[in-house]
């Protein structure tokens, strides 16, 4: 097409471009231009709304049941609320409220889980009795009703006077909207700037934001990108007036009935209700996947299927008798874009410069102001406000193909109402093509978790053991086993697998520098390996990384598997935007890695070595080239356990030939598999902070106890040392502290509320059960008048207050501390 008429000037060059005219697009278009960024356009290829937007139920909710998208929510709602006033423009926002229905004994359990979550968050959440609900909610059908998850201030939006206010108040603030102006071409430049090519003419851009939702893979397509996203149907039928809904003298609450996986709301004086089907039943639009989206599809919507919903037609007139009378005056069926994940991916792109993404919204028009928001910030600040790591658009990789992504959507769609446990595994899509080189060996003796495509070992099978996946919100089939794999840790030897690490070789004339500016650590020596973490401007930690120096100016850098893609992009955008020397290669799937650790490591490594594995042979925190089983292997002894150990890396086509060699030169020492459940018990007892537990983008390294890795006083001026000065001397409000709790058949795992005299003052990071000292420990963040050793707390856990102990930190010493002690004591003797 040719685009039609502007009707005013077009702009040669822009700050930002934002591609695409839904909610999300014009959100972040508003939040730019109200924060001052100057030259902000946004180019829709026909109207705005025209895609997701303009069919959209338009529900609005503060629940979340994960922890940083809460306030995603919280922020769209409190910007809904004034969005009127600010802008002229009327949005239809209606605030009824709304209520989760729980009709099981899980159901109920999920709630409890969630409100520990809640607490201490600034969302209003209650959970009430059947009464309650029956108040909120007066035409429910109370037979099935336990209970209900509240949140006040929840309702629905018109979402598309939603967006034109959001553009009135972006053309106000001076930000520019063309349409139709469609996007036929992406150009990046030499400085890592864009050409945006459109009927128009170009635009050169500082930075190109996707927001372009069901056409996001087509957009992606020109800067080379196949982003994991694909449109799913979703269906939802309004009836007309019901008489008994008329009658009410304020608007109901919107219904969630979870067993009936549906919502259900009023639309003026009849009701609104859409359900998610079933995995089998539901319909991905996946022709467009392999064609693209159709020219000129826009406003139009697909064939309804009222015989697809039929069952949660039949579960809503149970809930909600009135139905059985009312008639459908609509079905509405178009398509929103699903994520294997169902969350949105926001933020810039690694691998591209200054290319962002704010694609995969399943419901984008509660995210939309938030999103718009956060990503505002990050563009102002160079640094997101607050950590999305779950939403970072690095967490898919190249392991991500077609195949995956359909098997994933099918399965998010239908499992959208299903009970949230803690530690989820779904299966759906797997294994996908990252598999170590063990893997084949492990996999039917083991229960598998996912890491960023790769398979990895939560816990071992032995006989007589209740195997498989049995999610729970107490203690379930794998706290016997997990205990079972610490003793043999702590007692004898075991070995693991941990290919998911993020790994990268940065290499060049100009790598120190760099890394000395990243890093707030100093670079080990060669030979040498440390922990070093790379902060933001703020001051916040943005990633903790283990750094080997292994040959002079050349550096192996490891990372948790779900940062590998986040923790790369930071690396690459500062070295191209410092103008460094360096080649910064991703290594991760050529290289497999094997952890071995306990008492017994030493004495199985040196069956297969002529090295000298002995504590003055292979000192801790060493790295060294050796030959095992007669393979080429680079060892560096540091455990995550906190017990004696090696890490090995290797090439993956060797990996199956070490661990055979290693499973046969133990069995005297008792050697047997370990997986990452008792890793994380292990790490706990040793007080081994964890990144995206205990500390994260919301967190400064001082907070969490990591002073030991922070060299104020290094030459270099590292990313975030300006910032943290300035903590360090305004001092801290809060402190990361260490607990014990007295509990039953139930472990913390990591954001509980924390509780003192009856008010809410910190809360969980990470927690697990010490099977040493057999006690619960947690990691807690606690305000400063809380942290001492001996302050008494409570911890609540499924909707019970557990008394809690600060204690000193480790419970367990790690084993190069132990061995140090020793050789003291033997030295004074």
């Amino acid at each position: 097409s040719d685009g039609g008429v502007l009707g005013k000037r077009w702009k040669d060059t822009a700050d930002t471009v934002i591609v695409g005219g839904g909610c999300v697009g014009v959100s972040l278009a508003y939040h730019l231009a109200k924060a001052g960024r100057k030259d902000v356009v946004l180019l829709e290829k026909t109207e705005l709304t025209a895609g997701s937007t303009w069919h959209a139920a338009g529900l609005t909710t503060y629940y979340h049941p994960g922890i940083n998208l809460k306030k995603v929510h919280y922020d769209s709602i409190k910007l809904y609320e004034r969005l009127e006033a600010e802008t002229g423009q009327a949005v239809g926002f209606h605030q009824p409220g709304s209520v989760r229905i729980a009709s099981t004994a899980a159901r109920v359990d999920e709630m409890r889980y969630q409100m520990t979550r809640t607490h201490w968050h600034v969302t209003p959440q209650y959970m009430i009795g059947p009464e309650k609900v029956q108040e909120i909610f007066p035409l429910i059908n109370m037979d099935k009703v336990l209970a209900g998850l509240y949140t006040p201030g929840d309702g629905h939006i018109d979402p598309y006077s939603l967006t034109m206010a959001l553009a009135a108040g972006a053309r106000m603030y001076g930000a520019q909207i063309y349409n139709p102006a469609p996007v036929t071409g992406l150009e990046p430049t030499a400085d890592g700037r864009w050409d945006v090519q459109t009927p128009h003419g170009t635009i050169r851009a500082n930075r190109i934001v996707n927001a372009s939702g069901f056409w996001a893979r087509e957009v992606g397509k020109m800067v080379g990108y196949e982003h994991p996203t694909i449109p799913v149907h979703h269906q939802y039928v309004v009836t007309a007036t019901v008489p008994e809904v008329k009658a009410l003298k304020k608007e109901l609450a919107v219904i969630r009935d979870l067993e009936g996986s549906y919502y259900l709301r009023q639309e003026r004086d009849g009701l609104l209700f859409g359900p998610y089907e079933k995995m089998e039943k539901m319909v991905l639009q996946d022709s467009w996947v392999r064609d693209g989206v159709p020219p000129g599809f826009g406003k139009e919507l697909f064939e309804s299927d009222l015989d697809r919903i039929m069952e949660h037609v039949e579960m809503a007139m149970e809930m909600v008798p009135v139905l059985k009378k009312a008639d459908i005056i609509n079905i509405v069926s178009g398509p929103i874009t699903y994520t294997p994940d169902l969350l949105p991916m926001v933020g810039p792109f690694q691998a591209v410069r200054n290319y962002w993404t704010a694609i995969g919204f399943g419901y984008g028009v509660i995210h939309a102001g938030g999103i718009g928001k956060f990503l505002s910030d990050w563009i102002m600040n160079g640094e997101p406000p607050y950590d999305l790591i779950e939403c970072d658009p690095n967490r898919y990789g190249k392991w991500a193909d077609v195949p995956f992504m359909c098997a994933k959507a099918r399965e998010s769609y239908g499992f959208n109402n299903v009970v949230g446990y803690p530690k989820e595994e779904r299966f759906a899509g797997r294994p996908t093509v990252r598999t170590s080189g063990v893997y084949q060996l492990l996999r039917d003796r083991a229960s598998m978790g996912f890491h960023a495509g790769w398979e990895q070992p939560h816990w071992f099978y032995k006989p007589g053991d209740d195997k498989g996946y049995e999610p729970s919100f107490r203690r379930t089939n794998w706290f016997g086993p997990v205990g079972r794999e610490c003793q043999l840790v702590m007692e004898r030897v075991g070995v693991i697998d941990l290919t998911p690490f993020g790994k990268f070789m940065v290499k060049g004339k100009d790598s120190h520098k760099l890394l000395d500016r990243l890093f707030a650590n100093n670079m080990p020596k060669v030979g040498l390996t440390n922990i070093s973490h790379m902060l933001t401007p703020n001051g916040r930690v943005y990633a903790e990384v283990t750094i080997t120096q292994l040959a002079p100016g050349e550096f192996l850098l490891i990372t948790g598997s779900g940062s590998e893609l986040h923790d790369l992009r930071w690396i690459e955008t500062e070295a191209a935007e410092g103008g460094y020397e360096v080649d910064v290669t991703n290594v991760t799937d050529d290289i497999g890695v094997l952890g071995i650790a306990g008492p017994n490591s030493r004495k199985v490594l040196q069956k297969l070595t002529d090295e000298d594995m002995s504590d003055a042979g292979f000192k801790f925190l060493h790295c060294k080239s050796i030959k095992l089983a007669g393979l080429p292997v680079r060892a560096i002894r540091i455990s995550y356990t906190g017990e004696l150990g090696w890490e090995l890396y290797m090439d993956q086509k060797n990996m199956a030939a070490v661990y055979q060699a290693m499973m046969e030169a133990g069995k005297d020492e008792g050697i047997d598999n370990f997986g990452t459940y008792a890793m994380s018990s292990l790490r706990l007892e040793k007080g081994f902070r964890g990144w995206g537990a205990e500390m994260n983008c919301d967190t400064n390294p001082l907070e969490a106890g990591l002073d030991y890795f922070i060299k104020l006083n290094k030459p270099a001026d590292f990313i975030g040392k300006a910032a943290l000065q300035e903590i360090k001397a305004k001092g801290l409000k809060r402190k990361l502290s260490y607990l014990s709790l007295d509990t039953d058949d139930i472990d913390p795992e990591g954001n509980e509320t924390i509780w003192h005299n009856g008010k809410v003052v910190g809360n969980t990071t990470s927690g697990a059960y010490s099977y040493s000292s057999q006690q619960s420990l947690a990691f807690a963040y606690l305000p400063m008048e809380l942290c001492s050793v001996g302050q008494k707390v409570e911890v609540e856990l499924l909707g019970r207050k557990y008394p809690a102990m600060v204690i000193q930190e480790p419970l367990v010493l790690t084993e190069p501390t132990r061995t140090r002690l020793q050789k003291k004591e033997k030295s004074k003797a």
